[in-house]
């Protein structure tokens, strides 16, 4: 069992604790620096607006790969596709019988 530690992360320039397993401190550090690259790049692109803009952006953005992704692993219209064609094969097959 890992056990659990206080890390500080740094996200726009505030100081977060948060308590996490030993395994996940470096998925944690690198998702941190990827939220603070994206509102970097957000402050390139808009100069009037302000952090709390830049990371609504940076969530919207996070979250619409998120949303693709679950929508890619959605295989309920597969599986129903694939059970409509099992079905048109057996009654094809009792026929020829």
């Amino acid at each position: 069992m890992d056990e659990k530690f206080t890390i500080k992360v740094n996200i726009v320039d505030r100081y977060y604790p948060l308590k996490i397993e030993r395994k996940d401190e470096e998925k944690v550090r690198r998702a941190a620096k990827r939220i603070n690259d994206t509102v970097l790049q957000y402050k390139k692109i808009y100069t009037d607006k302000d952090s709390q803009d830049f990371l609504a952006m940076a969530a919207l953005q996070f979250v619409i790969k998120v949303v693709d992704m679950d929508a890619e692993k959605d295989v309920l219209p597969i599986v129903e596709k694939l059970a409509e064609i099992e079905q048109e094969l057996n009654e094809y097959l009792e026929k020829e019988e």
